[in-house]
Parts: structure tokens; C-alpha cells; sequence
């Protein structure tokens, strides 16, 4: 039972810590709405959890929204906002924001090759950035059970589309356990899965 040392985090070919960065695109009241392919209390409490997960390791967040300032939208969910608070929404008017020169300099600054993306909806703004993104020399790794579509064959065919373009799909657990990837780590064994199974309904 000798686990072996952490190996370097930042060359690491799986995501941890230190090369990774979290994505979060438009999780809005009217998208929300929108989404058919998952039921909503699950699609809101795993995107809790994706960023509670990611504040828990220290991994770079980059939020955005749309057409808050321009059309007047809603902004961030409540339950997602309070998480993410401190962390300032890049709002846009563009569907695909790495059309938006903001996002796209926020994302270069965070400094990491490997994106962990969630965004509403599966079918244009989570598919589009991570084209962008992969076109650029970044991983993009979809988290498939905290993003959802207008419908599930909207959603599968969104996958599909980037796994078929080079991404590479994960889920809330498997983050979680890439990012720790040992429970003697205790500072954080914990804590995540405190976060795991306090979601909202379970």
C-alpha cells in the first residue's frame, strides 16, 4: 500500500491541478429552461459540483454569460453564482465565445493546455468553442453530465461532433478522481466527496 510520489502536475497527460482550467459558459435561466436532454435538478446540481470541485483544487475558472448587458438576459443561476462568486462573468453577444476577444484572452491567461468544458447548450455554445479551442493546440475534455441540449439527439450529436474533432469527454466523478487520484491526499479527501454527495436531491 506505498502509493507512488505525485508525478509532475503540470506535465502530467491526465488533468490535474496545475494544467488544467474550468469553463463555465452560460448557464442561464433561459437556457436552463431550454435543456431537454437531462433533468434539470441534476444538470444544476452537477455544474455546483464541477465548480465547487474545481475552487476545492485551485483550478482556474473562466465564466461567461450572454446577452446580459446587450438584450438584457438573466444572468448566472443563483445556486451556480454564489459558487462562482468573486469570479467575474465575461458576458458576450456572441453564440461562440471564442468569438469574443475577452473570453478568449481570459482563457490564454489562465496559463493551461487542458479545458474543462461545460456550457448550454451541448449543440452550439459548448460545441463551438471547444472546435476553437482544439483547433488552437488545447485538450478539451466536455463534462457530458453537467452540460445538457435543446434535446438528447441535439446533446449526443454535440458529443459526438467534438469527440469526432479530438475531445475528450469526462464526467463529474471522473474529475473528481483524476484531481485527487490518491485518498491519502487527506487535505482534500474529504471535502470532495462531501461535495460529491451533498448535491441538491441525492
Amino acid at each position: 500500500m506505498t502509493s507512488q510520489p505525485i508525478r509532475d502536475q503540470v506535465d502530467d497527460h491526465l488533468i490535474t491541478p496545475k494544467n488544467s482550467a474550468l469553463i463555465i459558459i452560460d448557464y442561464q435561466p433561459n437556457q436552463l429552461n431550454a435543456v431537454a436532454s437531462i433533468d434539470h435538478l441534476t444538470l444544476v446540481a452537477n455544474i455546483v459540483a464541477v465548480a465547487k470541485v474545481a475552487k476545492l483544487y485551485g483550478v482556474p475558472i473562466v465564466h461567461s454569460t450572454v446577452n446580459v448587458k446587450n438584450l438584457g438576459s438573466a444572468p448566472t443561476i443563483r445556486q451556480l453564482a454564489e459558487v462562482l462568486e468573486g469570479i467575474e462573468a465575461i458576458d458576450r453577444t456572441s453564440i461562440n465565445a471564442w468569438e469574443d476577444e475577452e473570453f478568449v484572452t481570459a482563457v490564454k491567461a489562465a496559463g493551461r493546455k487542458k479545458l474543462i468544458l461545460t456550457a448550454l447548450w451541448t449543440e452550439a455554445c459548448l460545441t463551438f468553442p471547444a472546435f476553437d479551442a482544439l483547433r488552437e493546440g488545447y485538450e478539451v475534455y466536455p463534462v457530458v453530465d453537467a452540460v445538457g441540449g435543446t434535446s438528447l439527439e441535439a446533446h449526443r450529436a454535440g458529443l459526438e461532433r467534438i469527440v469526432q474533432a479530438g475531445g475528450q469527454p469526462t464526467s463529474l466523478v471522473q474529475l473528481m478522481c483524476e484531481l485527487q487520484r490518491d485518498w491519502a491526499r487527506t487535505e482534500t479527501a474529504r471535502p470532495v466527496t462531501e461535495i460529491l454527495f451533498a448535491r441538491e436531491g441525492r
